[in-house]
């Protein structure tokens, strides 16, 4: 362990860096020697005034950011993030990753921001992160924290040294690796409390002093084990002094073994805020414990409780389950990963970029079964691709530790080759390049649903805590497949629908030109009711095109009917005021509680005109053959299934040969923040611009450019009509 004295030298002294050249590296080369990354973070901390931090290096060639010396505070507080993906959406891998300072302010800020590492720390710490690198490569990355009373802001003197020395780090590694150097097994730093001789007056009397308080108290390093008590304090956790000395309390002492308690010692630790609680000494004694955090350890005071019956059903109960809370904080920080995931895609990789890298793994395989088999749903980090294969369609009846683990719901762990073909001697597969294995049994609502297969590139000893960790996350991995199993049918679903009430193609008739194009919502089911269709019936070709409010299938339905109704009535002879009419009744005699919007209209190439009725939809734009473009100002009634009596006008408007007539649907032009009048303006000058072009290319264009086209908050159609040249 380091002394914190180290922390005063100079940072040039600590790590070598200055201006002239480099001198000769000693010839002590073992492992730790030269503690260049404890001493560069120790010296940070200093100069800023931070209680902890890391220095994560990321391997070459390699996408995975691992920690290689942790000062200030137990390792223990950050195993979750002890080796993170690159694109994980934590403070330090968005420092390495977009090469720039990324600052927490506070518990609200990091709730808001990074929501999985506050689910695993809810503690007020205030933190930076940059990233360690030159201007030609990335070579890791830094975080520090302060208590949570430092400022909301970081200042300008604090933003200069965190830069400063994370510019000195990268060159200092820049230059180790020109010469072949490393940095492995470097110590954490871990402050060292002050200490007296035992042998001088004052500590004989503060000895006697404590022992004569009638209250208990207990001295914890950052560690949280014991380096002190008193005579009380051991009568009231009863135990000898003896037997606590160099424990956790939350060990030692049974009654305490719960992660509540602990949680309390973390708290102190991080907020620098004095925390306390009570606990239940059994069989009906209440204590009460009161934490003094310092950047040395923590004093604890323990004195007997009154008037606390009343807290009796809030407060943890002595005989509750034990858990170690570092493997807690693991599984809470993979399940707020894990619940971002939507399709099986987004499963397979949330669990390469959070858990691999926590566990170490360097290739993943998710197999789900279908007609007893085996499937492959997805994998990452095989380099063969034909090694992954050996497992798709693979008979749940062949004695395999993948059908084996999928068919018992038991998990099974490999610590080498040997002992994989040892177990299975049969097994006549190809080898994969890989030293170890963990097959997780995905179970979800009691019934298997997949099978998850962590690969290692070494031999990997799974001790028992590893192993409870990984069946937890088992867990977690199952219960996000199976919401995403389910998702991608519903999607699938959603598609096929869609598809089927859309027309497949368009056909119009001579003399015109049309071109289409439809984009569901981003958010939901990915299914709407905005719909188009061309109705040609000579001489003349109708046009429609409307929206049914709702993104689910109850509307898409509602739109499959209107767009029937429409056809009918137009194929039956029903003028365009008609048909407006007549599919507002049809709205009503259906029953629907929706409303929908609707532009209908009659085009006559032959005479160079369009008649056209609206029920509550956006006005289309024309684009004259010279290239201007107007908004038409179109009468019109209400949405249709407002009023069942409504009317519904129509407008004659002309329509030269090589006009384009541009309908749409709101969300082509509607966008929070954005003015509709803006919005036209901008497309207005696009269509102005884009020429005589090809109705499919511009069509692409007029989608292209649109700002609420591209965010996708509500579904989008559009229909380009032309009157051809020789019309």
């Amino acid at each position: 362990m380091l002394s914190p004295g180290w922390a005063a030298r100079p940072y040039e002294e600590v790590v070598g860096v200055s201006d002239g050249p480099e001198p000769a590296p000693a010839a002590d080369t073992t492992p730790g020697a030269h503690p260049v990354l404890s001493l560069a973070l120790v010296s940070m901390m200093h100069e800023v005034h931070a209680h902890s931090g890391a220095v994560y290096l990321l391997g070459p060639g390699e996408q995975v950011l691992r920690m290689a010396v942790h000062a200030g505070m137990p390792r223990a507080f950050a195993a979750p993030w002890e080796r993170v993906g690159l694109s994980a959406p934590i403070p330090v891998a968005d420092a390495a990753r977009e090469r720039r300072l990324v600052w927490v302010g506070g518990e609200e800020e990091m709730a808001r921001c990074y929501p999985r590492i506050a689910v695993v720390l809810p503690y007020p710490f205030a933190l930076a992160a940059l990233p360690v690198a030159t201007e030609r490569q990335v070579y890791g990355a830094v975080f520090v924290t302060w208590p949570g009373t430092h400022p909301p802001d970081l200042s300008d003197a604090e933003r200069d040294h965190l830069r400063a020395a994370c510019e000195r780090l990268a060159l200092r590694l820049e230059r180790a690796a020109g010469e072949g150097r490393t940095f492995a097994g470097e110590t954490d730093v871990l402050a060292e409390p002050a200490w007296a001789p035992a042998e001088t007056l004052g500590a004989v009397e503060a000895a006697r002093m404590v022992s004569r308080l009638p209250y208990g108290l207990v001295s914890l390093d950052l560690d949280g084990r014991i380096g002190f008590v008193n005579a009380a304090a051991a009568e009231l956790l009863g135990r000898p002094a003896g037997e606590l000395l160099g424990t956790l309390p939350w060990v030692s002492v049974p009654w305490l073994n719960d992660p509540v308690y602990e949680d309390r010692y973390r708290g102190a630790l991080l907020s620098q805020r004095t925390t306390s609680f009570v606990a239940l000494r059994p069989p009906g004694e209440w204590l009460s414990f009161r934490m003094y955090p310092s950047r040395t350890g923590l004093s604890v005071r323990i004195s007997r409780a009154r008037a606390v019956a009343d807290m009796a059903p809030e407060a943890p109960r002595a005989d509750s389950a034990p858990s170690r809370l570092v493997s807690i904080s693991q599984v809470l920080s993979f399940a707020g990963a894990l619940t971002e995931a939507v399709g099986v895609q987004d499963v397979v990789q949330l669990v390469w970029d959070e858990v691999a890298p926590a566990v170490g793994s360097q290739a993943l395989v998710i197999l789900g079964s279908q007609g007893g088999r085996l499937h492959v749903l997805g994998h990452r980090g095989y380099r063969d691709p034909h090694s992954v294969e050996r497992f798709h369609g693979l008979s749940l009846a062949r004695r395999t530790p993948g059908t084996h683990v999928l068919t018992s719901g038991v998990p099974a762990f490999f610590e080498s080759r040997d002992q994989l073909e040892r177990l299975y001697p049969d097994r006549q597969t190809p080898p994969d390049g890989y030293a170890a294995w963990a097959y997780l049994p995905l179970i979800a609502s009691g019934r298997p649903v997949g099978t998850c297969v962590l690969a290692y590139g070494e031999p990997h000893v799974f001790p028992a805590d590893e192993r409870a960790v990984l069946t937890s996350l088992g867990g977690l991995i199952a219960q996000a497949l199976e919401r995403a199993r389910l998702y991608d049918a519903k999607h699938r679903l959603a598609q096929g629908l869609q598809q089927a009430l859309l027309p497949r193609s368009l056909a119009p008739p001579p003399g015109i030109e049309a071109a289409a194009r439809y984009l569901p919502a981003a958010h939901g089911m990915e299914i709407g009711g905005d719909f188009y269709d061309l109705v040609p019936s000579l001489p003349l070709t109708a046009a429609v095109i409307g929206d049914v409010q709702g993104h689910n299938v109850t509307a898409a339905a509602l739109m499959g009917q209107i767009r029937t109704g429409v056809r009918a009535y137009t194929t039956v002879g029903q003028a365009p005021h008609e048909v407006m009419r007549s599919t507002n009744r049809l709205v009503f005699d259906l029953g629907a509680e929706l409303f929908a919007s609707c532009l209908y209209l009659r085009l006559d190439p032959a005479r160079g005109t369009a008649v056209m009725a609206r029920a509550g939809h956006p006005p289309p734009l024309l684009r004259r053959p010279d290239g201007r473009v107007r908004v038409l100002d179109l009468a019109g009634g209400p949405l249709l299934g407002i009023d069942p009596a409504a009317v519904y006008p129509t407008t004659e408007v002309s329509l030269a040969p090589g006009s384009v007539l541009v309908l749409y649907t709101d969300g082509l032009v509607e966008t929070p923040g954005t003015d509709i009048e803006d919005a036209l303006v901008g497309l207005g000058g696009l269509l102005s611009e884009a020429g005589d072009q090809p109705l499919e290319l511009l069509a692409d264009e007029v989608v292209r450019h649109s700002a609420a086209a591209r965010e996708r908050v509500d579904d989008v159609a559009v229909l380009l009509l032309r009157a051809s040249q020789d019309a």
